[in-house]
């Protein structure tokens, strides 16, 4: 008796290969995601295209992941998630994309069309308007109602994801729409145009002027700088002004961090609030001056503020400004040009001419802009050298000595993902990033996990380079799973783990505020056997072997744990009058 093999039948395309199609049409190489049921349409065509599909084990997670090579690559991250809880659970993590404007484009199925439209039909994971929770997160809500609608829909939310500001954007479509048989052609091309925001002539000249004309510029550089690719243009402009920068946490890389009108990243500092607020013109460029960039809604310019900023929401929110809506790199360049090289001033180097802030330095409390400076190089270094003194005042060797290690260990091209976690606010301020676009952290919408994930997503990005995560093991446990993933992919992520046994920031703000500390205390694993059971190498470390423990992580290929039992502090802000 003989056997024969049936014949598979022969595959009709459908809603989810034009999904795919389209996506590749326009550029995309890898999506992220995790497959649902109303979903498997659009993940099985990934077997018939070209993409790299790169899963992760919890959907927020592969939110983060899609973030961090958005920001990595200046594209588009496509996500794929099915509906219901898989699609609520990229909230968070889109949220974060909003705030750090990365262009994740997340596709969502929905139940299948007869259900959508706010009845209550019983089908799984439905939900009365699913696209109403994304509309006050992201940038666009799109929907796809019919197999026809799919490339122009996945067009239109590629081309809002990347249109300035870039942003995350939901794009929803039904199931049966996924999985009928789709009378369409192949999609091999589209176009978009992503709109794009030139700066206003007359805004530019207004802003040279008062730029030329000014005794004390000084430029405050925020994330719209790194996203927009302007960091040649910032700094010819300060070069040429002669203007000290400081950069947002979200803008740190935009300004060369060595460079001697580097005025760091210092900003829960008040000595650098008041250089900041000593200017007689502040440029603020891709800031919307919020709760940390203005050291938590302390900062009182003396002077005038220019602001170039692309989301429009944002454009003189917190502070009267010359407001020019624009993308940072197009209104720097324009300003480059128009701007006038500024001679020396007597002003400069004597405090004289309407000082704002009164004569020099006075310590931590006075004024310390350029007052009593010879040049704006000496006011900065004057400027920094107050920050060291006052951070070595609070005996905080450990946290020193260990963010030190950690930049020793870090090859100068490695980019680092940074979660939640007392180091990370350290690194906030005190991390040279050593280039542009290599630090991130969830400082935008600040929700815990962010880290790993995110590592994972710039090493996907760039598979050369070996990317270390950082981790409380509070928020280590929101992304412990992705072990997996890591070891899965073979991505060379390093993990640093900075145990501490709790929630170490809320520890320390509520013994701050209480006296005592609440639900900050936690039981965890042994993150080295955990790590190792996921067949993933690890080690434990203390603060003399960090540097060696953590650099031989990173130069061995593939994924990796370094555990650092160790208690941190952070340095006390002066955000308050003193």
């Amino acid at each position: 008796m003989s056997t024969t093999t049936p014949t598979p039948p022969q595959h009709r395309r459908n809603g989810g290969d034009l999904v795919v199609e389209s996506l590749a049409a326009l550029g995309a190489g890898t999506v992220f995601g995790l497959p649902g049921q109303h979903a498997l349409g659009v993940f099985d065509a990934l077997r018939r295209s070209t993409l790299r599909y790169v899963g992760l084990r919890v959907e927020n997670n592969a939110g983060f992941a899609a973030d961090a090579y958005a920001r990595t690559t200046h594209g588009v991250a496509p996500l794929l998630v099915s509906t219901g809880p898989g699609a609520l659970m990229t909230l968070a993590a889109l949220q974060e994309a909003a705030a750090g404007s990365a262009a994740v484009l997340a596709i969502g199925s929905q139940v299948p069309l007869a259900g959508m439209g706010g009845g209550r039909h019983g089908y799984l994971h439905e939900l009365t308007d699913q696209s109403a929770s994304f509309r006050d997160v992201v940038k666009s809500v799109h929907t796809a109602r019919t197999a026809s609608q799919i490339p122009s829909a996945v067009a239109a939310a590629w081309e809002s994801a990347l249109s300035c500001p870039h942003g995350p954007v939901w794009l929803e479509i039904p199931q049966d729409v996924l999985l009928a048989e789709a009378d369409v052609p192949p999609v091999s091309e589209l176009a978009v145009r992503p709109k794009e925001l030139s700066p206003r002539p007359e805004l530019i000249a207004a802003a040279a002027t008062r730029l030329t004309e000014a005794r004390r510029p000084v430029i405050l550089a925020g994330g719209g700088v790194v996203r927009a690719g302007a960091e040649a243009e910032l700094l010819a402009l300060a070069e040429r002004l002669g203007a000290p920068v400081a950069t947002t946490f979200g803008g740190k890389g935009a300004f060369p961090w060595e460079h001697p009108l580097s005025l760091q990243s210092w900003l829960e500092d008040r000595c650098t609030t008041t250089f900041l607020e000593d200017a007689d013109t502040l440029l603020v460029v891709g800031s919307g001056l919020g709760e940390l960039s203005s050291n938590y809604h302390t900062f009182r310019p003396l002077g005038r503020v220019v602001q170039i900023e692309a989301d429009l929401g944002k454009l003189e929110s917190n502070h009267a400004a010359l407001g020019i809506h624009a993308d940072a790199r197009a209104a720097l360049a324009a300003l480059v040009k128009e701007v006038e090289e500024r001679e020396p001033r007597d002003a400069d180097r004597t405090g004289d001419g309407g000082d704002p802030g009164g004569a020099g330095p006075t310590g931590d409390g006075g004024r310390t802009g350029y007052a009593g400076a010879p040049t704006p190089e000496a006011a900065v270094s004057d400027l920094l050298a107050r920050v060291r003194d006052r951070i070595a005042g609070q005996h905080l060797d450990l946290e020193q000595r260990v963010l030190a290690s950690v930049r020793e260990a870090l090859p100068d091209g490695a980019v680092s993902c940074w979660d939640m976690t007392i180091l990370a606010y350290w690194a906030w301020s005190a991390f040279d990033p050593r280039r542009t676009n290599a630090l991130h952290s969830a400082q935008g919408a600040g929700g815990l996990g962010y880290g790993f994930p995110a590592a994972l997503g710039a090493a996907v990005a760039d598979p050369e380079r070996p990317v270390l995560a950082v981790s409380g093991d509070g928020g280590a446990m929101y992304s412990i799973a992705e072990l997996a993933t890591a070891r899965q992919y073979d991505l060379p992520v390093t993990w640093l783990i900075v145990d501490d046994g709790g929630y170490g920031i809320l520890r320390e703000y509520m013994t701050d505020a209480f006296g005592a500390a609440t639900a900050t205390e936690l039981a965890r694993p042994d993150f080295v056997a955990l790590a190792e059971s996921f067949g993933v190498p690890a080690v434990r470390t203390d603060p003399e072997r960090l540097r060696t423990d953590l650099a031989a992580a990173l130069a061995t290929p593939g994924p990796s744990v370094v555990v650092l039992p160790a208690r941190l502090r952070m340095f006390a802000p002066t955000h308050l009058d003193s």
